[in-house]
């Protein structure tokens, strides 16, 4: 607590090192978040730029295909991407209802039946959701951290207005001079947690966009496959 008739703060470091026990924890926890959080904004900016290199060689190799059989010895040689396995999960489970795969093979029918359809279907959807599932993985916290984090600075503000008021009623001064000092440390505390928070949302919504973005681009690519099956006349 910042003593009534001790010395005034004249800086935010100041302040903080004049402060309260209370404050000093709600802003270890606030630091805390706030390393967290701004390790998973890279991270996850890291991994959304290593998947679009990966979605821009992996559409470059299948465009310059003609069929599937050459998109498949062409996606054999990329690196494991969302799209990569996407296709490597559909031709494996093609090839396992349809001995021979995309070879016609000898006395087998030419068509899937309507069964076997709707399993490949299954099979690419699941594969989209759990591709969905590991981009946005950790993404949450971010969300978390950005409700959370106003309301421990609120609590923390809550806590030093508190203490102030107490000083205050102990020393019997009742100045300005004597209020703002303890007004000051207590707003400290909702400064931190909007700071933690601003980025920490903003992050949220990119990442989240970006992860809907891919996920659409799956089920767009999943269809594609399912049409270009049929045109090949392979299902």
């Amino acid at each position: 607590m910042l003593q009534v008739g001790g010395a005034v703060p004249t800086t935010e470091l100041e302040l903080i090192a004049q402060s309260s026990l209370a404050t000093r924890i709600v802003l270890a926890v606030l630091a805390v978040f706030s390393a967290v959080s701004w390790f998973l904004i890279f991270a996850k900016m890291w991994q959304f730029r290593r998947v679009r290199r990966a979605a821009d060689a992996f559409f470059r190799a299948v465009a310059h295909a003609d069929r599937l059989d050459e998109a498949k010895q062409a996606v054999a040689s990329l690196p494991a991407s969302p799209y990569a396995r996407l296709f490597r999960e559909g031709m494996h489970f093609f090839s396992e209802i349809r001995p021979g795969g995309l070879r016609r093979a000898p006395g087998r029918p030419e068509a899937l039946t309507p069964t076997q359809l709707e399993a490949l279907r299954m099979v690419l959807d699941s594969q989209v959701d759990a591709e969905h599932d590991q981009l946005g993985r950790f993404v949450p916290w971010l969300a978390t951290f950005g409700s959370v984090s106003p309301l421990l600075g609120l609590l923390g503000t809550v806590l030093g207005v508190m203490d102030a008021f107490i000083g205050i009623a102990t020393s019997g001064a009742g100045n300005i001079a004597a209020v703002a000092p303890g007004v000051a440390e207590a707003l400290v505390t909702t400064v931190a947690g909007l700071a933690v928070a601003i980025p920490a949302v903003i992050a949220f919504n990119i990442f989240t966009a970006r992860q809907n973005f891919v996920a659409a681009e799956l089920e767009g690519f999943a269809r594609e496959l399912i049409v270009t099956l049929a045109r090949e006349g392979h299902l």
